[in-house]
């Protein structure tokens, strides 16, 4: 069955956490005991309906101040298929949050109060999108029910985002808009008869129908080598095998193969997903691929289709999301991960800090704490890699301080 990887944005009270538990409890996700747990807490809260926000609002600082701290990710599923939904936090000190929540989402669903229209927040959540370079965006204009379902404020805040849209030039996402009420489930699961004069499909029905397919399944080819397998068996005493993740692509038995940074080249003689053979692999799938030649492949190698090379670079374009409470050093060295490669690097320079609910480009020659900037990047050794917008899973990478191991950046290559 098919897997729908969600990310959910929306500032503050607007309702989030509510739609994702009305989802939860519209397809029946809910066991019996929980929600005899929600309904205790809610009468302990003293409101007179069942408050589906504690569904997912799990820290007790959540539920206390009724906002999203954490990243808490939420699995549910329908006759059709199976969902994954990463729900962010929407505060602006939590970028590096929403960010980290959203990096492998298939669809982006943006909240808008009714009642408040697009925020500075609103803009910082589509802005995020588009860097993730996130295929489908569904706006849901919440709380319907506060404005009495009025089609005219509705149709302002659509124009309103369009327009902001717009000024990005995001021309590869679709853009959809839905009016919804969470609390009383309008739209959610079925039409709405309250907002007859919205002619699209609920929000369930869109999320059924959306391509779940991953960008890099048409992508360049990519096997990034974890572990070189070499049984000590008398059977399997010749046995060289390289496990990894199809980052992208896929590949067939035969397919002529160039190891990188080598450029030594080879045939795929075999692959295997656990102790079967199968004729291909496509993208995210774990498999052991072996080669007819006995090359020199290591951790950290990587194995692509002869004809596909990616160029190997030492200076790099990119765009960041600063992580770390401890603000850049433009002098200091970092080791730079992409894949299952490492490297040491350094930020040559920060062209520009990115304020994503204006879209200003600002100088700057430090980064704080979940500012977005496009910095320039050397490094000590070439970097397979492709841009991002054509290969996300061989386009980002993660920047670590090389002597407390935490990771400082995410980015992602232009």
């Amino acid at each position: 069955m098919e897997v729908l990887r969600i990310a959910t944005a929306g500032s503050v009270d607007d309702g989030k956490s509510t739609l994702i538990g009305r989802l939860l409890y519209e397809t029946n996700s809910i066991t019996t005991d929980r929600l005899e747990a929600i309904h205790k807490a809610s009468q302990r809260k003293g409101i007179d309906f069942v408050d589906l926000s504690l569904l997912t609002d799990g820290l007790i600082a959540e539920r206390e101040q009724g906002i999203t701290i954490d990243v808490a990710h939420i699995y549910f599923q329908t006759p059709k298929r199976k969902f994954i939904i990463a729900d962010s936090p929407g505060h602006v000190e939590y970028t590096r949050n929403m960010i980290t929540g959203a990096s492998h989402a298939e669809v982006s669903v943006i909240l808008v109060d009714a009642r408040l229209g697009i925020l500075d927040q609103t803009h910082r959540h589509y802005y995020i999108a588009h860097l993730l370079r996130i295929p489908n965006v569904i706006v849901c204009v919440n709380k319907m029910d506060l404005i009495g379902y009025e089609e005219e404020k509705f149709r302002a805040i659509e124009k309103q985002f369009t327009e902001f849209a717009n000024q990005i030039k995001a021309a590869d996402q679709r853009i959809q808009f839905i009016p919804i009420s969470s609390l009383y489930g309008e739209n959610i699961t079925k039409r709405s008869e309250k907002i007859n004069w919205y002619k699209g499909h609920a929000l369930l029905e869109v999320l059924e129908s959306l391509d779940a397919s991953p960008k890099e399944s048409t992508a360049k080819s990519r096997f990034p080598v974890q572990y070189i397998i070499r049984p000590r068996t008398e059977e399997f005493h010749d046995f060289r095998g390289y496990a990894g993740r199809v980052a992208s692509g896929r590949f067939v038995e035969g397919d002529s193969v160039t190891i990188l940074p080598s450029m030594r080249t080879s045939t795929i003689d075999k692959i295997y997903q656990y102790n079967q053979v199968i004729a291909q692999a496509d993208t995210r799938q774990s498999v052991v691929i072996t080669l007819k030649d006995d090359v020199d492949v290591s951790r950290g190698d990587m194995i692509v289709k002869t004809g596909e090379e990616p160029e190997q670079k030492k200076e790099l374009d990119a765009d960041i999301c600063w992580l770390n409470n401890e603000p850049m050093k433009g002098t200091k060295t970092y080791l730079m991960q992409t894949g299952t490669s490492l490297t040491k690097a350094k930020i040559a320079s920060v062209e520009y800090v990115k304020i994503p609910s204006t879209l200003e480009q600002l100088p700057a020659t430090a980064l704080k704490m979940n500012e977005i900037a496009r910095v320039k990047i050397k490094t000590a050794k070439g970097i397979a890699s492709d841009a991002y917008k054509e290969n996300p899973s061989n386009g980002s990478f993660i920047l670590i301080d090389e002597y407390s191991n935490n990771t400082v950046a995410v980015g992602f290559l232009n």
